[in-house]
């Protein structure tokens, strides 16, 4: 394989899908020294085949709002890869969704489902609408209306939808709510269900977690103590909430938070009971985080990121594409000596090149946030055995999962000088436990 001649290939097949593209490009480069090492991949195609979705359902999404009004929004569903088990992948709504940013989650979601090492293969789906100031009633119907086009492509050993931006709990139990009705069976389909819905304890907590015990894990390889560390995060959605609970727990001192309008900066640290005012402000009041400024008289940034802000760790948890290189070398010269991504690819390559080069621990989104997709994938097992577990036992296998994941990640990207790349080593362990799984099922 040439990592070039693919990626041109790809570019002119797919010329308007630049998300997707930088996904494909940062595996691609690299796992092609290993994948050249298997001249069997090579004679059945199977990088192209890798890259290339199984099918894309795109469809149209009418609903009612309050006012009586007929709304129609795009809906999608990307079945990427099922070598390893049921496509299994979240499901978004923002109004920045289309199908670029759906194959590119659904392409990543596909190696950080094989980290796991449970049986989920990838997928991705969402629609441009946004929940951002619709009522509940808006909410129930556009989620009942989605699911009217999507529930015949999903099912248990089909494909197991979960959330993502834009869909909690409140969304994910309406989705599940009309499947039910439509399919006639109860059969836990999605995950990040309510727990009285047949949902696991520590879904909710298992993202921010999950990236938390993995920068652990980091953090043990050159014995640095989180305690006392002070840490920017991006984000206040669900991810970045927990992120932060977790961190308080651990005794780090959290400075920053953010949404799409800007970034509070509280040199004081966030405190749990912040931590509480700012849950009842998203979660409840669905506010902006600009007036948690306002009640704690601490800076607030208008239209910016918080990575110019001085830390230890950094920790993007809101979006793709997030840190830029001017941002990663403001980290650096602010003496930041870690990024783990709650986000999924939050990084350019240019930043990543910075991080990389200057020696940082840096940790991609499909090791260092897979902990919410284990916790969905044992949710399944919980569904499927119609039993549930204590907290303290999702958390332990939490733990060990995200664990392993850097395990692999150190066995496949320690370079001779000592330096850990996690980008290299988590392509490398995800790509071959898919491409094995292929060859072993032959060319389908």
């Amino acid at each position: 394989m040439k990592v070039q001649e693919v990626l041109d290939s790809l570019a002119i097949r797919f010329p308007n899908e630049p998300e997707y593209l930088q996904a494909v490009e940062e595996v691609l480069s690299s796992i092609e020294d290993v994948y050249n090492q298997h001249p069997e991949f090579d004679r059945v195609n199977l990088i192209e085949r890798l890259c290339i979705p199984d099918r894309i359902y795109s469809f149209r999404v009418n609903w009612v709002d309050d006012r009586g009004k007929v709304r129609t929004n795009m809906g999608y569903r990307i079945q990427h890869n099922n070598a390893i088990g049921p496509y299994k992948g979240g499901i978004r709504f923002h109004s920045s969704v289309n199908p670029s940013i759906l194959k590119f989650l659904a392409f990543e979601q596909t190696f950080k489902n094989s980290l796991t090492t449970l049986p989920m293969g990838g997928g991705k789906g969402g629609s441009d609408f946004s929940p951002k100031g619709k009522s509940n009633e808006e909410i129930m119907r556009f989620c009942q209306a989605f699911v009217l086009e999507l529930w015949r492509h999903i099912g248990p050993q089909r494909d197991v939808p979960a959330g993502d931006i834009g869909v909690g709990g409140r969304e994910v139990n309406y989705m599940y709510g009309m499947y039910k009705k439509l399919a006639q069976e109860n059969t836990g389909t999605f995950t990040g269900k309510s727990l009285e819905g047949g949902g696991s304890l520590i879904r909710p907590e298992a993202t921010g977690y999950g990236n938390v015990y993995f920068l652990l894990k980091m953090l043990e390889t050159r014995n640095v103590d989180i305690k006392g560390k002070v840490v920017a995060v991006s984000g206040s959605g669900n991810v970045a909430q927990y992120t932060v609970e977790k961190l308080i727990q651990l005794g780090a001192k959290v400075i920053t938070m953010s949404d799409s309008n800007g970034y509070i900066y509280d040199p004081d640290g966030i405190d749990r009971e912040k931590l509480d005012y700012i849950m009842e402000l998203k979660n409840v009041w669905r506010g902006r985080i600009k007036e948690y400024a306002e009640k704690y008289n601490v800076k607030y940034v208008e239209g910016k990121r918080p990575w110019a802000e001085k830390c230890d760790i950094a920790l993007p948890s809101a979006t793709q594409n997030e840190i830029n290189g001017k941002d990663a070398q403001m980290l650096v010269d602010n003496g930041c000596f870690a990024v783990s991504e709650g986000a999924n690819m939050p990084s350019t390559p240019e930043a990543i090149a910075i991080f990389q080069s200057n020696g940082l621990l840096y940790a991609p989104g499909k090791a260092a946030n897979a902990g919410g997709v284990s916790v969905s994938g044992l949710e399944m097992t919980q569904n499927s055995i119609k039993l549930g577990w204590s907290k303290e036992e999702v958390d332990t296998k939490l733990k060990q999962i995200m664990s392993d994941i850097h395990s692999q990640c150190v066995k496949y990207g320690k370079e001779e000088s000592g330096y850990v790349n996690y980008v290299k080593g988590a392509n490398i362990a995800g790509f071959m436990k898919v491409a094995k799984a292929m060859m072993d099922q032959g060319v389908i």
